[in-house]
């Protein structure tokens, strides 16, 4: 359970995103605050129960999308989709926090942070509110991860306070990340530096994710 100082640290930030939940400072707030002992102990439990999280723990390798590497490569590998992404929305993969990981607890922080934006372009949801929300969701169906129903949870009070225009694809994309969580392999602790020169389509299959990422899964 949280302190009362962390929940109003929480409290501050929650509405400050129900405003605007384009305040990346304040996901990373949110994220600081959940991220006490117990919920990162969940966390890691479940983790180690699967072997590729297990191996990661112990070996704890950490990604940096390189984008000048990433943009030489050929169309349609995954790497070239990593950097095109990034590079259409505006976003700088140096930008992140660089979290340490000298710990298994650590690890899983920083494994989280730095592989964040690799898991948009696995799955195929975009930087938007309704992409972001389904991506929590496909987090929430993959991982014990408070931080996910916490963001959900905000996002719905933006909708309902500010952006009810939104709520179809907002609710789509909800259900169609859970599903699609639920469905693919779990993507905690995937070696995405060993695939950067993969077509995207065949990190997608090696994942249980459809060639046409969520907009296919939705569809189905």
């Amino acid at each position: 359970m949280p302190s009362p100082l962390a929940l109003v640290k929480l409290a501050v930030a929650s509405a400050r995103l129900v405003r605007d939940p384009d305040r990346l400072e304040e996901v990373f707030a949110l994220a600081d605050t959940l991220q006490q002992t117990e919920a990162i102990d969940a966390m890691l439990a479940h983790v180690r129960r699967d072997p590729q999280g297990a191996r990661a723990v112990v070996e704890r390798p950490r990604v940096r999308a390189r984008l000048a590497a990433l943009r030489a490569l050929p169309d349609g590998t995954f790497g070239r989709e990593v950097a095109r992404f990034l590079d259409d929305r505006g976003l700088d993969p140096d930008a992140l926090p660089d979290r340490p990981a000298d710990d298994p607890r650590a690890f899983v922080r920083a494994h989280l942070y730095e592989t964040h934006d690799l898991w948009h372009v696995a799955t195929g949801f975009d930087t938007d509110v309704a992409g972001e929300v389904g991506l929590q969701a496909f987090y929430l169906a993959q991982l014990p991860a408070r931080l996910a129903p916490l963001l959900l949870s905000v996002a719905m009070a933006n909708t309902f306070l500010y952006r009810f225009d939104d709520a179809g694809p907002r609710m789509d994309a909800i259900a169609a990340g859970w599903r699609l969580g639920r469905a693919a392999r779990p993507l905690f602790g995937v070696r995405w530096a060993e695939l950067w020169e993969q077509p995207l389509a065949e990190v997608r299959a090696r994942l249980a994710i459809p060639a046409g990422g969520v907009a296919i899964a939705a569809a189905a």
